[in-house]
């Protein structure tokens, strides 16, 4: 299921990790962090930037389906 998110809020959040950028996966519902190679999940609206509660990334997902934080993502 696809969910929205905040342009502004996404163009705050960091890696906790690597301080990095996130893109948002809106297909997945994550916010992954190409640094770090990990993917944090986005629950109910709310990213969750818990190490503990990120995945790795796998390789095998097209880069191409992955937006950057602050591109046309707001919320209606």
């Amino acid at each position: 299921m696809e969910q929205k998110l905040d342009t502004e809020l996404l163009k705050l959040l960091v890696c906790p990790l690597s301080r990095a950028a996130l893109e948002y996966d809106a297909e997945r519902a994550e916010l992954r962090c190409s640094e770090s190679g990990l993917a944090y999940p986005v629950r109910d609206g709310i990213p969750v930037l818990l190490p503990e509660e990120a995945r790795q990334i796998d390789s095998d997902i097209n880069s191409d389906d992955v937006q950057p934080a602050g591109d046309s993502l707001a919320a209606s």
